[in-house]
Parts: structure tokens; C-alpha cells; sequence
């Protein structure tokens, strides 16, 4: 449902391959389903494993996927590890691209614009955002590699707080 022209070519072939079937999927803030899956690196795991298993004729795809499952959790732990101590639960983050990743290491994603990264959020969405930088102590808001940051910038100067860059890994930079 994210791409329907992709679902459209897809559609009725043997040989296509839902990748996220094996992946709890979560609802998207607008309706439907938030097409973010891979920002989990648990997620990318079960996504390589799919592939592989669809690819398991050729023998050095298993040690592959082995080897990128790994890596795959290390990252887990990593972040696991690295946010642990955060007294803050709350992601301020430009768009509402990061709820696996907020699900998977307990914290609350609040998006300034919505589930599309080139919204504009409404004067009242920056509002309400800044509202609850201030009321929550929260001293991070974070922008993306392919969105302009102005909209996260004003907000952390009025706020006090910072600015950060969180990829959601959607395209090249």
C-alpha cells in the first residue's frame, strides 16, 4: 500500500517476495501501515533472512546472511547499549519515520510533519511541537539527510534545544 505502482507490478507473480511477512508491521500515524520497517535493525535481519531464503540456491548466501544477521544484531546492541541510560524517552524527529526504531529501544516518536518526509507541517504542528521541547525538557530535536532542516533549526532556537542528524537510510546523500 506505500508504493502502488510497485504493488500493481507485483502483483499475481510466483516469483514476487513480501519481505516484511515475517515483520510485525505498525500503523502508520495517517491510516494504513508505516512503510519504515527497515530503521529496526532487527527488522533488516528478518528481511535478509527472507531474501536469503529465497536465494538459498547459491551456497555462499547462507554464510552471508549469517554473517549480515551479526551485524545486524551488534547494531541492536549497540543502540540498545548507547540509549540505555537516556533520561529522555521522547524522539522529536522531522518526520514520522522512526517508530520501529522508537518501538524496538522504548521511546516515543513524535513526528514534526507526518508519515511523508516533504509535508510541510502546519504553523500549529510547529507549535505544538515546541510546547512539548519545552515541557519535557527535551534538549534534541533531530532532522534528516534528505529534508531541509530549517523547520527542526527554528524550532530548537526557540526551544533552547539542538539539532541532530538521525538518516532514515531513504536515498543517497
Amino acid at each position: 500500500g506505500f508504493q502502488p505502482a510497485l504493488d500493481a507490478a507485483v502483483a499475481g507473480r510466483m516469483n514476487a517476495l513480501d519481505v516484511t511477512s515475517k515483520i510485525a508491521e505498525l500503523p502508520g500515524p495517517e491510516g494504513g501501515t508505516d512503510p519504515h520497517v527497515w530503521l529496526n535493525p532487527l527488522n533488516m535481519a528478518a528481511i535478509g533472512a527472507a531474501i536469503a531464503d529465497r536465494l538459498s540456491s547459491a551456497p555462499e548466501i547462507a554464510s552471508r546472511q549469517q554473517t549480515f544477521s551479526a551485524a545486524m544484531d551488534a547494531l541492536s546492541a549497540e543502540w540498545k547499549t548507547g540509549t540505555q541510560s537516556c533520561e529522555q524517552q521522547t524522539l522529536v524527529v522531522s518526520h514520522d519515520a522512526f517508530a520501529y526504531l522508537a518501538a524496538q529501544y522504548g521511546f516515543i516518536q513524535e513526528g514534526i510533519a507526518g508519515l511523508s518526509p516533504d509535508a510541510e507541517p502546519s504553523p500549529a504542528r510547529i507549535a505544538e511541537i515546541a510546547r512539548l521541547v519545552t515541557e519535557r525538557g527535551i534538549t534534541t530535536i533531530y532532522y534528516e539527510s534528505l529534508v531541509d532542516p530549517k523547520v527542526a533549526e527554528t524550532i530548537a532556537a526557540e526551544t533552547g534545544a539542538t539539532t541532530a542528524l538521525l538518516d532514515p537510510i531513504e536515498g543517497l546523500a
